[in-house]
């Protein structure tokens, strides 16, 4: 499922904390909610994986798609 498909599906709070911490390593329950949305699978093209310290990111282009939602243009 691609990030326009499942945004829409997470809680208000989800997407406020990806917006407001875009970038940064995701917190344990908005990573849990963004998996099961998408019925734990994840997608090369958003889910960038664990990092070295075990902490889980998004890719390069799906922070430049939140930062294009924050700012009006998706």
């Amino acid at each position: 499922m691609d990030i326009a498909t499942w945004w829409q599906l997470l809680p208000a709070d989800s997407r406020d904390w990806l917006v407001e911490h875009n970038g940064e390593p995701l917190d344990p329950s908005v990573r849990d909610e963004i998996l099961a949305v998408n019925g734990g699978e994840t997608n090369p093209g958003w889910w960038a994986g664990e990092s070295t310290d075990g902490e889980s990111e998004l890719t390069d282009s799906a922070i430049d798609w939140i930062e294009e939602f924050a700012n009006g243009e998706q």
